[in-house]
């Protein structure tokens, strides 16, 4: 199974503040969309919980301490090697945050898609961590500008861990 992350980062890898993305990029939700429908999105219970509802056409698994947590149209379970175990047998999963999500997977990785935001937001409370040059290939998918709906330049990246 390959384990891939999706993350959308600002130039010093913030991701959020008070559980909420810290801009709204219409063609990068499109590239979310693209690259996760049809397969199994995994996420940390406060990730759901600023999502508010299942993501349609996938399956939905929400890592939660609470033991007794159920979420309608969800798969709940209480850690990472839990949901690993729930996705034996597929071809990839997709690790869709939140920050301690993306720390505790990072080491499963093989690909990472990340959105690289060009501005950085100063009062951010969640980061992604910082990828080392030497454990990943680097491939540029795309350059986008800032433009009526998008009010900062962004790029869309690929990382493959190297072997």
């Amino acid at each position: 199974m390959k384990v891939c992350i999706v993350v959308a980062v600002d130039n010093n890898y913030a991701i959020g503040k008070d559980n909420r993305l810290l801009w709204r990029l219409p063609n990068d939700l499109k590239f979310f969309k693209k690259i996760t429908e049809g397969n199994t999105v995994v996420m940390g219970r406060m990730t759901y919980e600023s999502i508010g509802k299942p993501l349609v056409n996938r399956r939905n698994i929400v890592i939660s301490q609470n033991q007794g947590l159920i979420i309608e149209g969800c798969v709940v379970c209480n850690s990472i090697e839990a949901a690993l175990e729930m996705c034996e047998g597929e071809e990839e999963i997709f690790v869709i945050g939140g920050g301690k999500i993306y720390s505790q997977f990072l080491k499963y990785a093989d690909t990472i898609y990340l959105t690289q935001v060009h501005t950085s937001v100063a009062d951010a409370d969640t980061f992604f961590p910082r990828l080392e040059s030497n454990e990943w290939n680097k491939k540029v998918l795309e350059e986008n500008k800032a433009d009526e709906k998008h009010a900062f330049d962004y790029d869309f990246i690929k990382f493959t861990r190297k072997t």
